[in-house]
């Protein structure tokens, strides 16, 4: 091992500690990783869920449309001279 003088001689300290600083943290990752409980739950690609919703939104918006044609139906018909009244 060498001495810090020497270390701080060489500029190579720095870089020495901060290699001491990734491995610690490296192999905390690594415990930490091995000692996580694993997904018990597969999870596989696809839709994440919303096929169902988006089904339901759908169908929402036609049941409005319909809603909305059948309202339609009800107003009676404008004759195109309605504003004739203000004619003399």
């Amino acid at each position: 091992m060498r001495d810090r003088s020497d270390l701080n001689r060489g500029g190579g300290r720095q870089s020495e500690e901060r290699a001491q600083r990734y491995l610690r943290a490296y192999k905390g990752q690594m415990d930490y990783e091995g000692k996580r409980q694993e997904n018990t739950t597969p999870q596989t690609p696809g839709t994440g869920g919303m096929t169902q919703g988006l089904g339901i939104q759908q169908q929402r918006q036609r049941e409005i449309g319909d809603a909305n044609r059948r309202s339609e139906g009800f107003k009676p018909d404008l004759e195109e001279n309605i504003y004739d009244i203000y004619e003399n």
